[in-house]
């Protein structure tokens, strides 16, 4: 990384911290409201974050693995059911694409096992499932009689920032691997996947501060 871009690593980090601080501020706010879970959620996620960029100097473990088979699995069984069960009301939903992610990830394992672009498989698959989701609560919300009243609507930042960092994403986690032989196109999608991630936790946060309680 360039020194810019450590200088946007450092940020993201931080800015999670920040979005798990205003979340936990609203806690009692919400006391009964699925919204507690999110605020876990942003908690664990910044907590994960440190360990990742920290825990190395404490505890030898590969961070490959750490955030393949740990992190990048709980984000996206999280969103799964923060969509399907809790905006769709779908419990099956969020059952069929929890067991399609983790199929995803045993074939990964038996056929990719080898392969530079091992995770990319069972990630990409992962991100389109959650595309699909992002796409249907876009769709939810154009047709919705609250449609005015956007702005005070929680889902409607997270959407947001789903769709910029894990959809906009996508090519550059997909052809990672790939995308090493030619620096500075990897340079480009880095810098995005960083700014990215610093937007959608700055729009979680955004969505405590302007969503409506009962959202």
């Amino acid at each position: 990384m360039n020194d810019f871009q450590k200088f946007l690593s450092d940020i993201f980090l931080w800015i999670e911290g920040v979005a798990a601080l205003i979340a936990f501020c609203y806690f009692k706010r919400l006391k009964g409201q699925h919204w507690r879970y999110f605020i876990y959620y942003l908690i664990i996620i910044f907590i994960c974050e440190v360990i990742g960029k920290w825990g190395g100097e404490y505890i030898s473990f590969s961070k490959t693995k750490y955030y393949n088979y740990i992190v990048i699995p709980f984000q996206f069984i999280f969103f799964y059911w923060l969509y399907a069960v809790k905006s769709f009301k779908d419990k099956r939903l969020f059952v069929i694409l929890s067991l399609l992610y983790i199929i995803s990830f045993i074939l990964s394992r038996l056929f990719f096992k080898e392969s530079k672009v091992y995770f990319s498989f069972s990630y990409t698959f992962g991100c389109l499932l959650l595309m699909f989701l992002v796409i249907k609560e876009y769709y939810n919300q154009v047709n919705s009689i609250n449609i005015l009243n956007f702005h005070e609507n929680r889902m409607f930042y997270i959407n947001l920032g789903v769709t910029l960092f894990y959809i906009g994403t996508l090519p550059f986690l997909t052809f990672y691997s790939l995308l090493r032989a030619y620096i500075q196109i990897w340079n480009i999608y880095f810098d995005y996947f960083l700014v990215s991630g610093i937007v959608m936790y700055v729009l979680f946060s955004i969505s405590f501060i302007w969503g409506k309680q009962s959202s």
